[in-house]
């Protein structure tokens, strides 16, 4: 569940397709990412699962797995 919207999220900011996002890519070197674009990212996840992602944790979030695993924690 969270993996496909973050799919989507990532999807949309990146300007990629859904099906380019693995558990396993990282946002800078596989999906092309630069650090503003990761910061869009955290922030519209905290805005679709209402939740708050404190800075040490969004600066551990290399992969989109490691992002996952960030909203697990901070959901519950």
């Amino acid at each position: 569940m969270e993996f496909e919207k973050l799919q989507k999220i990532i999807s949309e900011v990146l300007s990629i397709e859904p099906d380019e996002v693995t558990m396993d890519s990282t946002f800078i070197d596989d999906l092309g990412a630069d650090s503003l674009d990761v910061f869009q990212i955290i922030m519209a996840i905290e805005e679709e699962f209402d939740i708050e992602i404190d800075n040490d944790a969004a600066e551990k979030i290399s992969t989109v797995g490691d992002a996952v695993e960030a909203i697990k924690n901070a959901v519950g």
